[in-house]
């Protein structure tokens, strides 16, 4: 794919479509592609963290703890971004990923995408906006919840 190919994918990635071309023509100029084979572990639960993944072609299955406990894996593909927070933070890795079939992933530094935030602050404010609404959103969602299990509290 060309740089120009990369930005219009780029584009339509959720998070990242919104921080504007500029910033997504650092990122895709400084994204690594990586291929994947099926049952290929992208990255391990526990693992130390330093880039989000952009999913190009194939899928994956993200397993945290609770697939063990009987919870069911999540799976994503062709436009997810995975690991998102690595982006931003030293963190380690929630969950396992897997490829689930022959795979191309966009590999985004945290240190790129830092760079690339220094540089284009209006891209910086749109991801923080982003980010506020999503911790608002979780945050209704919780109490909503905790609604439903207090009315079926028998105490």
């Amino acid at each position: 794919m060309t740089i120009e190919d990369d930005i219009a994918f780029f584009e339509r990635v959720p998070t990242l479509g919104q921080l504007g071309r500029d910033a997504l023509r650092l990122l895709a100029i400084g994204a690594e592609s990586r291929y994947v084979h099926g049952g290929e572990i992208l990255f391990a639960a526990g693992d130390e963290a330093d880039a989000g993944y952009v999913i190009q072609e194939g899928s994956f299955s993200l397993a945290s703890g609770l697939a063990e406990e009987g919870g069911k894996p999540l799976v994503v593909g062709r436009g997810a971004l995975i690991g998102e927070l690595a982006l931003l933070a030293e963190t380690t890795r929630p969950a396992t990923a897997t490829a689930l079939e022959p795979s191309t992933v966009l590999r985004i530094p945290r240190g790129l995408f830092l760079k690339m935030l220094e540089g284009y602050p209006s891209a910086a404010r749109t991801l923080r906006d982003m980010l506020a609404s999503r911790n608002n959103q979780s945050t209704t969602d919780i109490y909503g919840v905790r609604s439903i299990l207090d009315t079926h509290d028998p105490n």
